[in-house]
């Protein structure tokens, strides 16, 4: 963790976040291509609205990042930006490739957020290691019960599980 704390004219803070968002109808889209051209605009979009994103990982069918975003935003107008103008450089860079990338309608509305506050080492950790967490819960699940329910929450971070 890093006791450092950005500055502003008058302002001193440390705002991390764990943030989860998924495709819209949580289709399996972030793949090849486009799951090569996220991860780099994701970075420079986050830089435009003077926030950087510190730790992340693309899974087929959800986003997770640690992103430190200043108090003058809020997560939702960062949010908002990111995922707005990420839709459509999609739709502009493989909309010949997928119809269903137009525009807005590529993400999902919505998105999980949660403090890092002092857990920033387990939550850096917790996303690094999400792919093979996942792998292995989808084996567990396979094997007790043959397929893996639809609604299952397994993607949220085991401390917002149980709202």
């Amino acid at each position: 963790m890093i006791n450092e704390y950005n500055k502003l004219n008058h302002t001193a803070w440390e705002c991390k976040y764990h943030i989860v968002f998924i495709p819209k109808y949580r289709k399996k889209s972030i793949y090849g291509q486009i799951r090569k051209d996220l991860g780099d605009v994701f970075h420079k979009l986050a830089a435009q609205k003077e926030c950087r994103i510190e730790e992340g990982h693309l899974m087929p069918d959800h986003v997770h990042f640690l992103i430190s975003i200043p108090p003058k935003y809020s997560v939702s107008q960062v949010m908002g930006f990111i995922k707005g103008k990420r839709a459509m450089h999609i739709a502009r860079r493989h909309g010949n490739v997928k119809r269903n990338f137009i525009g807005q309608s590529f993400w999902a509305k919505g998105y999980c957020v949660s403090t890092v506050g002092r857990d920033e080492a387990k939550i850096r950790e917790y996303i690094r290691n999400q792919e093979q967490n996942d792998k292995a819960l989808d084996q567990r699940n396979f094997c007790i019960d043959g397929s893996r329910s639809l609604l299952s929450l397994s993607w949220l971070p085991k401390h917002i599980e149980n709202p």
